[in-house]
């Protein structure tokens, strides 16, 4: 099978664990799949060290977990992605309260730069790029708002979020989603809280929208350990 093909370069831990978490998010590895860490690192060409660590980082992800006979797949179902669409919203809608109340001394430079990445991206049609700027972008408000605790929480989900995405990206006219995220970017830096909180939820649920259309066509999944 294609996706599991030997992985050459490094870092083979990164590699493992973004395969892996794509399989799962496109439902290639199906619900209840057993898990077997020497079948996972034979199939990979990689020793079981990384292929631990992977799963013990999708485990925190939740999108696998621990039983009594080994660790199985737990998948990413309707119900987790309207919840995680939640989670990210509060903590999202906190990071930009905090950023527009430091609004006089924010360097927006981080900001402008994932826009012209995505905007680069865009006409390189390249959505795993896109996405990682996308993600920049949103990360961005979290560095105005200063709360390292705040950061580090949505730390935790974006690599869930950037499969996701790139997924989701790949049929979509990426140009306007740039635009959009220019445009969000605008209310935000206005100091306008309340539109930039309504902004950003219509923002996001759109993407959850968009994102549960997508995965509810995924196919059906084939054995793969």
């Amino acid at each position: 099978m294609t996706f599991t093909n030997p992985l050459r370069n490094p870092p083979l831990g990164d590699q493992l664990l973004f395969q892996l978490r794509s399989l799962i998010v496109r439902g290639e590895l199906s619900v209840g799949t057993h898990l077997v860490e020497g079948r996972i690192a034979e199939r990979f060409g990689v020793s079981r060290g990384p292929v631990r660590d992977a799963l013990r980082q999708l485990e925190i992800e939740g999108l696998v977990e621990t039983r009594k006979r080994g660790v199985y797949v737990r998948g990413l179902s309707e119900k987790d992605l309207v919840e995680l669409y939640s989670l990210r919203g509060a903590l999202e809608s906190l990071a930009i309260k905090e950023a527009v109340a430091r609004l006089d001394a924010a360097d927006w430079t981080p900001i402008d730069e994932a826009l012209e990445q995505m905007r680069s991206a865009a006409v390189a049609s390249d959505p795993a790029k896109f996405a990682a700027a996308d993600l920049d972008f949103h990360s961005g408000f979290y560095l105005l708002g200063d709360n390292r605790w705040l950061t580090a929480t949505w730390a935790l989900h974006r690599p869930l979020f950037a499969t996701v995405l790139e997924i989701t990206n790949t049929d979509r006219d990426l140009v306007r989603v740039a635009d959009d995220h220019a445009e969000l970017s605008g209310i935000i830096r206005s100091g306008d809280v309340d539109a930039a909180l309504a902004a950003l939820a219509t923002h996001l649920d759109g993407s959850c929208d968009r994102i549960r259309a997508t995965l509810s066509e995924r196919p059906r999944p084939q054995p793969a350990f």
